[in-house]
């Protein structure tokens, strides 16, 4: 019974932490993650014996550090250039839902239309595009915080390992923690690398289809499809609707949006149902239901940033879980297919 008492306690601890201190761990995270990506990009570099050899590893990761940081700064110039445009010319766009309706009610003579209308009359685009805004630019906006805190973390990597020895010197915990730490290390470098080369691709095509249909700002909606690429199961949905949606805003024609649906829709199904499973597999071995959990939970705590997070957060949990007697139970629980 304390025990019960003491889960429950702590646990309410821990949200009451991650609901109230998510403007320090949301950046630290995503640093976390960047470590991971550098690392990985460090790795594939370190594939040349040249490099490997006679270029120092702080040289790298400063390198390294540096193109990604002129890279952010030039896509966030982009974006928010893109933003101020579509801020701009959002409300001449509003008229144009109801002259859709219009001819969509014109041509099926019929009154479903008009209840669509009414359901419609509660949902407001203009609302969840300034929330997308406003997620972005604080995104953006951290974006220093989350260098910072990444800087930091490098300049802690060379030390790691000796404090560790230190503060697990007993029997074979060292060699435990250390393969724990490089398992987990391993999973989110894998899954982050794979997944940022995935919504690379997806985000591009849907560039090149969103500017041959001629939406505005098609910039601005590779991006977003880009990062909604991460979100697991409903991220491509939702990327597909959003420019669909805003298709209907601009021309006030059907044709844009379905050209929209089937052209960023058919790139989402080829790069989601054939490159991501050849690429990836099961490597993850996290539960569907698991999966539909996080979602639901990180995106209820941090929004479309714990979306975003959710995956690698669980992948940690359950890579940590699984190395522990008494948590060992609630790794299996949380895999997909139980490993021997």
């Amino acid at each position: 019974m304390r025990n019960t008492a003491y889960f429950f306690i702590s646990a309410i601890a821990i949200v009451i932490i991650l609901i109230y201190g998510k403007t320090l761990l949301i950046p630290f995270i995503f640093a976390l993650l960047l470590w991971f990506l550098i690392r990985k990009i460090r790795h594939l570099i370190n594939k040349s014996n040249f490099i490997k050899n006679k270029v120092p590893s702080w040289l790298k990761n400063i390198t390294i550090s540096l193109l990604m940081i002129m890279v952010l700064g030039f896509i966030s110039k982009i974006l928010i250039a893109n933003i101020n445009n579509l801020a701009q010319s959002y409300p001449q766009y509003e008229n144009n839902v109801d002259m859709v309706i219009e001819k969509v009610n014109g041509s099926l003579s019929i009154d479903l239309i008009e209840m669509v209308k009414d359901h419609i009359g509660d949902f407001n685009f203009g609302t969840i595009l300034k929330q997308i805004f406003n997620s972005l630019t604080d995104l953006l906006g951290n974006a220093f915080l989350i260098i910072i805190y990444a800087l930091f973390i490098f300049l802690e990597e060379t030390n790691f390992s000796k404090k560790l020895k230190i503060v697990f010197s007993k029997n074979n915990q060292f060699t435990e923690v250390s393969a724990i730490l490089d398992k987990v290390e391993k999973s989110i470098t894998d899954y982050i690398g794979l997944k940022t080369l995935l919504s690379i691709i997806t985000g591009v095509l849907s560039y090149i289809a969103l500017l041959f249909i001629g939406i505005d700002s098609p910039a601005f909606w590779a991006f977003l499809i880009f990062i909604l690429n991460y979100i697991p199961t409903i991220g491509s949905l939702i990327a597909t609707l959003f420019p669909a949606m805003f298709c209907l805003l601009q021309f006030g024609e059907l044709t844009p949006f379905l050209m929209v649906l089937i052209f960023v829709g058919a790139i989402q199904v080829v790069v989601g149902n054939l490159l991501e499973p050849k690429m990836m597999g099961n490597s993850l071995n996290v539960s569907s239901f698991v999966t539909i959990f996080a979602l639901s939970f990180w995106g209820t705590l941090w929004g479309i940033t714990g979306m975003i997070l959710s995956i690698p957060i669980t992948v940690i949990m359950i890579i940590i879980f699984s190395h522990f007697e008494k948590t060992k139970g609630v790794a299996i629980m949380l895999s997909d297919k139980v490993r021997d």
